[in-house]
């Protein structure tokens, strides 16, 4: 049932068109936050960024420090979208939204993981998907047209986005994930819910699932009849949540050294969110943009040539990315300038094999262990360091590594127990619609659900 609250929660509790949002394209006007947010894609067929990068001052900054993630979380949505919402409504959206932690963990002097996966599913992605929902859920009106949040996943994002949107009225949740290419706890999480959710198996890779969704959104007549929405990294609202955990991750370091983030990388929205917390005032020594054997991004880093090209399946399979949607936000941020990119950015790529061993050494010197996501992160700290020099350096955690049980297992020797949170969904029946990569048979489903 949709919670109650006083007349304010209306309409005229909203004051847009304050903080613009434009295409990275340039040839669609300045729009609004809901605009922007139910769109996904602009009218261009860009991805929408703030016009603008209001900076934080510094004492704004250090009073983050020590804060719990919720504060941090509450502080920068009131910088960002202040003049969007009213301040106790703004909280009631993060109580709900963000109610869980975000821990450093440390793992030999100067190195630290920050453990993105205590939210519901496990995964990095709950922050920005169940902050969109909500959201959403409370600048939607009552009589509002039924929205299409369409996702397509390579692991994580559709649970994250199948539970933050489960039962929220007025949305139907579409998420289009590769066949074969997702582990069954992953697809447990977004193909057994039913309900106002619903899981196409595409019968081909990560990327005809994403051009699927692309297409969706520049079909002019299917438009015409359907309300379509994203929930992928490639709407704003997903993104600007990823904000807060850069903030959060420097207050909770006991020093004002700037740190360095090594961040597995496949759709680039995570990095993307880094990009912008550094432009919004975060100290930061330097980037890197670790991938697995998909390295359309840290080649492109290298030789200056964006060659995108068909993903290659990994053991890290939420970033087998081969065409990667944000790079085209980076290069906005950067206006294509590789110099200045390159002076924020290192590629570093990593097969198969390394994250396989980076699993087992890191098992073994710290007893702690990793996903092959974190692992990957993990291995990008030393071409970080190498790059920008000494100082606490972060990898980010992306993943609870049950969720990616059978890799794990078999490089620690270890048996991995299930959380509670999430194992009644193995057990639940599977509720997944076949379709092919072609737009055709998406926008029949659609029609059929209006």
């Amino acid at each position: 049932m949709r919670p109650s609250y006083s007349s304010d929660r209306c309409w005229s509790t909203v004051v847009r068109n304050k903080l613009k949002y434009v295409s990275t394209v340039g040839h669609s006007p300045p729009t609004d936050l809901l605009t922007a947010l139910t769109e996904g894609i602009a009218p261009d067929g860009g991805l929408y960024l703030p016009e603008v990068f209001p900076t934080l001052e510094s004492t704004v900054l250090n009073r983050m420090k020590g804060l719990p993630f919720a504060e941090v979380s509450r502080i920068i949505s009131q910088h960002l979208l202040g003049d969007e919402l009213q301040s106790k409504n703004l909280d009631e959206l993060i109580h709900k939204a963000l109610n869980f932690t975000i821990p450093l963990s440390e793992y030999q002097k100067d190195i630290f993981g920050l453990e993105l996966f205590h939210g519901p599913t496990l995964s990095f992605k709950d922050v920005g998907a169940r902050f969109l929902a909500q959201l959403l859920d409370f600048l939607r009106e009552e009589d509002d047209q039924p929205l299409f949040i369409l996702v397509a996943t390579s692991g994580d994002t559709g649970g994250a986005v199948a539970q933050g949107f489960f039962d929220k009225k007025g949305i139907q949740t579409v998420i289009l994930f590769p066949s074969g290419r997702v582990s069954p706890l992953q697809e447990s999480q977004f193909g057994t819910l039913g309900g106002n959710v619903h899981a196409l198996e595409v019968s081909g890779n990560f990327d005809d699932c994403q051009k699927l969704v692309k297409s969706a959104f520049l079909d002019h007549e299917l438009n015409k009849r359907v309300k379509l929405g994203s929930a992928n990294s490639i709407n704003i609202g997903r993104l600007l949540p990823q904000i807060f955990y850069y903030f959060h991750a420097y207050g909770q370091l006991l020093t004002q050294e700037e740190p360095l983030f090594s961040v597995p990388s496949g759709n680039f929205g995570n990095l993307t969110a880094g990009l912008i917390a550094k432009r919004l005032g975060l100290p930061v020594r330097g980037f890197v943009a670790a991938t697995n054997i998909n390295d359309t991004v840290p080649e492109y880093l290298k030789t200056g040539t964006v060659r995108p090209r068909a993903s290659i399946p990994t053991i890290s399979n939420a970033m087998d990315v081969g065409d990667p949607s944000n790079l085209s936000r980076i290069e906005y941020l950067y206006q294509s300038n590789l110099t200045k990119l390159r002076c924020d950015i290192v590629g570093s790529v990593h097969s198969d094999t390394e994250t396989r061993a980076c699993i087992r050494t890191v098992y073994r010197s710290t007893g702690k262990i990793l996903d092959p996501h974190s692992a990957v992160g993990y291995l990008g700290v030393e071409p970080g360091v190498s790059r920008f020099g000494h100082g606490p350096s972060m990898f980010l955690m992306t993943a609870h590594p049950i969720k990616f049980r059978e890799s794990v297992e078999q490089e620690t020797n270890c048996t991995l127990t299930i959380p509670e949170s999430v194992s009644s969904a193995l057990l639940s029946k599977r509720q997944v619609v076949p379709i092919g990569p072609n737009l055709s048979e998406l926008r029949e489903f659609l029609l059929n659900k209006t």
